[in-house]
């Protein structure tokens, strides 16, 4: 199942159908333990609507959104070879290999943007790049029930140049993305699932790739467990997992560009690049 947060309140998508909840706080209603059970209870109470899809906004409201580094292969090589000329080429291989992962904060609410709007390349930047990434939600508790799909822009000469310049290269205003929707399913997402990454200039695709999520090294529920070992997020909290899909050296986004990110049992989450005027 599917759930939105839209202008309308949240709907849900099961079955090919579409229904309104009679709770419109988000917060409230993704942060249950038993979330799949709720919702599928709860459709059987309500009718179907018809529904355009097309005032989706992002599926958060007072959650954090944190990321997690370095954890497919192709990121540690990227990562390695950004850095090698600062000398930082090496914290990225002993990451990738260590029992604690590397994570970060990634952005509050309000610097996120959904489905349909636009991320932002710095001005101070001259090598920026989506990556593409299975998100989890997880509860207050630390228990992941639902997924949905991330843009970590990225900045990449930025981190390059020293692993400390790391918060500004990954957190400013519309540096990530979420969406379209929180996918739940009676159980874990399937690891064969594939993320796949599309990037349009003027209708020509620039970039196209992806992986299925079992080629992560890291496990969904080890990284949660991390994020969660001395931290507290009473309204639950969105995990980037890391991507395994980056576009060649010589790639840079550019204003007007089109970001696709989908992940199958999903959907896409689409973004146009702007910069800060």
């Amino acid at each position: 199942m599917k759930i939105y947060k839209t202008k309308q309140g949240i709907i849900v998508e099961s079955a090919g159908k579409f229904y309104l909840s009679a709770e419109n706080n988000w917060d409230v209603y993704v942060n249950r333990d038993d979330l799949y059970e709720q919702v599928s209870k709860e459709i059987t109470t309500l009718s179907s609507i018809e529904w355009a899809g097309n005032d989706i906004l992002a599926p958060i409201s007072q959650q954090e959104i944190w990321a997690s580094g370095v954890t497919y292969m192709r990121s540690r090589e990227a990562r390695i070879e950004e850095s090698k000329d600062a000398g930082g080429g090496d914290f990225y291989a002993r990451v990738y290999d260590a029992e604690r992962p590397e994570i970060f904060f990634k952005s509050s609410a309000s610097r996120c943007v959904g489905t349909n709007d636009f991320v932002r390349i710095r001005k101070d930047s001259a090598w920026n790049i989506p990556e593409p990434e299975l998100t989890l939600f997880a509860t207050s508790s630390g228990k992941i029930v639902g997924y949905t799909a991330g843009n970590d822009m990225s900045s990449r000469d930025i981190e390059g140049e020293n692993p400390l310049y790391l918060p500004q290269a990954k957190s400013y205003d519309k540096a990530a993305a979420i969406g379209p929707c929180l996918y739940i399913t009676d159980g874990e997402i399937s690891p064969d699932t594939l993320i796949s990454l599309e990037i349009l200039r003027d209708n020509v695709s620039q970039f196209q790739g992806s992986i299925a999520i079992n080629r992560m090294k890291r496990q969904h529920n080890e990284l949660i467990s991390f994020l969660f070992r001395e931290m507290s997020f009473p309204h639950g909290a969105y995990l980037m997992t890391g991507t395994g899909v980056v576009p060649p050296n010589e790639f840079s986004l550019a204003i007007g560009d089109i970001v696709n990110i989908s992940i199958e049992g999903i959907g896409t989450l689409t973004n146009t690049v702007e910069q800060k005027a």
